[in-house]
């Protein structure tokens, strides 16, 4: 219910008061009334626009300063690019009104912020485009980024009044981009609600049955971590360490990724939780002081020492700093055995970097020079990659290659002459190569790690020496993708590749056009490109004469294909005197007919304005009548159904959201569907007969496939059935788990 204006700009005015109060403790001279001016713009910029909720619009930019603020740590510059973030994309004021009212900094930031806008409030899908304009922003000023990732953080807190097409574009976009590059930037609690928030819109049920679950047992788990804390607490104060102490749940995401991967049930999972122990101590202490405080942890409780994870020694390049460990508790309430516990050391500095990144980070920069080389060599990777990127990949390569480094841990390395290299986890001596230089790279044969000569797909580790042997005669190929890792290696290497295919193309096309000029074609038209494409399965023109020009095609098949063109020419022209002459109106009727059969049979509606039109079910996820499901348009295949739940859905919506289409079911469906069932459970003699005889005897279900294996014991199989629709497929598996010995029963990528 919308309130009265009255009560709106009570609430709006409450809302900026406490924006103020926050952001107080480092409030400068007249940086208050620098945001009071930045407020009043923004109030009377939006002062007719609302948001979908029906809510203001000065509502979204005050909720943005209010995260830049808590729960990243900005000051003033960041709070009033927040509030005036929209500005300049949704009304008349221009980057001129804001520089003359501000500063260049405040227009520059907002400029940057203009420039990926657009995704959210329009959904269009150029995000991979998007997301390059967003990086590059890096070399300019990293708060660009931060304000993006709380303007994000807020849509996706309000993201019920969307429409649901909307709300999975949105939350597709936000698992596949905005979460690493918060996991990136440091902005854990922020990285952590965003993958909640994205799984709550596209696996619904999934995140409400864990929600559930875990609301359900937080007594118990209370109880636990209680047990669990007190010896260490008795222990910590008698040492006289300040220090707060607590346990928190995984966050739902994870839990969903770890039930995923392992297949394994909510039940049966018991790391749902980690202990957080936070030392208030001085900068020159904490190192000791976290070991001390691990000391006292497995002195109470067995460690397992393959979990031990030292980022206090080495950071991660984020800025994350902790010591982590897991230990087994001992047995409590009903537990005939103790559980594995992760607990997490660190002080009150690192625990700040931790939960607001990089932003507290550089409040503390000068802590930790082996940090800050680290996230400088990453940003420095990513620049280059961008600045490089008209030579080489798509922005939608470029943004896979880039997302994939936003996760991965580092190493440190070292040149001969004892300069530090950072380099992504899993870097070869090849990346190394290439991090030295281009050209050291492209000419690599070879390395010495240690003074031991080793292949250019020679994995590296911490704390080794390289030494890069290089030939003249050296080049790269395609095979070195397969070899490195970093996203700076990968960008050189295929701008090499394609440079170097260039002159396969210019090569290729000429020896085609040779050869037509021989067969008495006039020119290589666009007609017949097309119909060597078509002939030669190539994707494109210039994958056409590439592949002629590299070799892979003989100019000699040329005359297949003209033998091949000159038939089909020949049978068009023995249709065409066959075919009967059909007047207009019979034509016409004809037409009709078949709209009219169209009406009768389609089974699904497609597109915004619900007309039937024909389509193929996707092999991905096999969609049955009553899932929900999209369609996705694609480029040589018509549309394509997929299910919501689908295992591509999330990148297909994130990368390519513009060709996705409502898509729903006809009640009146009158078709079957093959669906594959996962059945697992404890053999005994007879059960195969047993399952069998339900699905065939008495439900009347046709079996089209059948494999079972067993395994000391246990039995799982795969069944093909045609089902008419969902709710058949819940009565079928309601009655296959009640089969003696059947534990469970699940449809396959489901």
């Amino acid at each position: 219910m919308q309130k009265s204006p009255e009560k709106e700009r009570e609430e709006i005015l409450k809302r900026y008061r406490k924006l103020l109060r926050t952001a107080k403790p480092f409030l400068k001279d007249d940086d208050a009334k620098q945001i009071k001016k930045a407020f009043l713009m923004s109030m009377e910029a939006h002062k007719d626009m609302r948001r979908k909720s029906g809510e203001p619009y000065i509502y979204h930019p005050l909720a943005v300063a209010q995260i830049c603020v808590e729960e990243i740590g900005l000051g003033t510059t960041s709070i009033i690019s927040a509030l005036l973030h929209d500005v300049v994309e949704d009304t008349n004021v221009t980057l001129q009104d804001i520089e003359k009212q501000f500063n260049p900094k405040i227009a520059s930031i907002i400029d940057g912020l203009t420039k990926i806008a657009g995704t959210f409030e329009y959904g269009t899908s150029q995000q991979a485009e998007n997301f390059r304009k967003m990086l590059l922003t890096l070399s300019d000023d990293i708060r660009v980024i931060l304000i993006k990732c709380a303007d994000r953080l807020h849509n996706m807190r309000t993201l019920t009044s969307m429409a649901k097409e909307k709300q999975m574009k949105i939350a597709s976009e936000t698992i596949y981009l905005y979460a690493p590059l918060a996991h990136r930037l440091g902005l854990n609690a922020i990285k952590t609600e965003l993958e909640d928030l994205g799984l709550k819109y596209t696996e619904p049920e999934a995140y409400k049955e864990i929600a559930n679950k875990l609301t359900e047992n937080k007594r118990s788990r209370e109880n636990f971590v209680d047990h669990f804390i007190r010896p260490i607490k008795k222990s910590l104060d008698e040492k006289n360490l300040n220090y707060t102490i607590k346990g928190r749940p995984k966050s739902i995401y994870s839990i969903y990724n770890k039930i995923k991967k392992s297949n394994t049930p909510f039940e049966k999972i018991y790391d749902l939780f980690a202990v957080r122990i936070v030392l208030d101590v001085p900068l020159d202490r904490e190192k000791a002081d976290c070991w001390e405080v691990y000391s006292v942890v497995t002195d109470h409780y067995r460690p397992n020492p393959s979990r031990l994870k030292d980022w206090v020694s080495t950071p991660k390049s984020n800025g994350y700093e902790s010591l982590h460990t897991t230990v087994m508790s001992l047995p409590f309430g009903n537990d005939k055995e103790g559980r594995w516990v992760e607990v997490q050391i660190r002080s009150k500095r690192m625990d700040e970097i931790a939960e607001k990144g990089v932003a507290a980070h550089f409040k503390y920069k000068g802590t930790d020079t082996r940090t800050s080389q680290a996230f400088e060599s990453w940003l420095s990777q990513v620049r280059e990659a961008l600045e490089s990127n008209d030579r080489g990949q798509s922005a939608v390569e470029l943004v896979d290659d880039i997302k994939n480094s936003l996760y991965h841990e580092e190493i440190f390395v070292f040149t001969p002459k004892g300069k530090l290299v950072v380099l992504q986890a899993g870097s070869t001596a090849l990346d190394f190569a290439f991090d030295i230089h281009t050209e050291v790279g492209a000419k690599c044969i070879g390395a010495k790690v240690g003074g031991k000569l080793v292949p250019l797909s020679h994995k590296l580790a911490n704390g080794d020496q390289i030494e890069i042997l290089t030939s003249s005669k050296q080049k790269p190929s395609e095979d070195w993708l397969r070899i490195v890792t970093t996203t700076k290696a990968k960008s050189r290497i295929k701008e090499f590749i394609k440079e170097e295919n260039k002159v396969y193309v210019v090569q290729g096309r000429d020896m085609i056009e040779a050869r037509l000029k021989h067969f008495q074609f006039s020119a290589l038209t666009l007609e017949i490109t097309n119909q060597l494409r078509a002939y030669f399965n190539a994707k494109d023109a210039n994958d056409l004469f590439y592949r002629f020009g590299k070799g892979y095609l003989s100019i000699d098949q040329l005359k297949h294909w003209k033998s091949a063109r000159e038939l089909q020419e020949r049978k068009q022209a023995e249709k065409a005197i066959k075919a009967p002459i059909v007047d207009t109106k019979t034509f016409k009727k004809e037409m009709q007919r078949i709209e009219e059969g169209r009406k009768e049979s389609d089974t699904l509606l497609i597109g915004e304005d619900m007309d039937k039109v024909d389509y193929t079910l996707a092999k991905c996820c096999n969609p049955i009548s009553g899932d929900e499901v999209f369609g996705f348009v694609t480029i040589n295949e018509g549309i394509k159904i997929h299910r919501n739940a689908c295992p591509n859905a999330t990148e297909l919506l994130s990368r390519h959201g513009d060709r996705v289409i409502k898509a729903q079911w006809t009640s009146q469906i009158k078709m079957s569907f093959v669906v594959d069932l996962i059945i697992r459970g404890i053999d005994r003699v007879g059960l195969i007969n047993d399952v069998t005889k339900l699905i065939s005897s008495e439900l009347k279900v046709n079996i089209t496939g059948l494999t079972i294996g067993v395994n000391e014991g246990l039995f799982e199989g795969k069944i093909s059935l045609m089902i008419q629709d969902t709710q058949h497929l819940d009565e079928l598996v309601h009655e296959l788990e009640n089969v003696p010995g059947v534990i469970e029963v699940s449809r396959e990528n489901f």
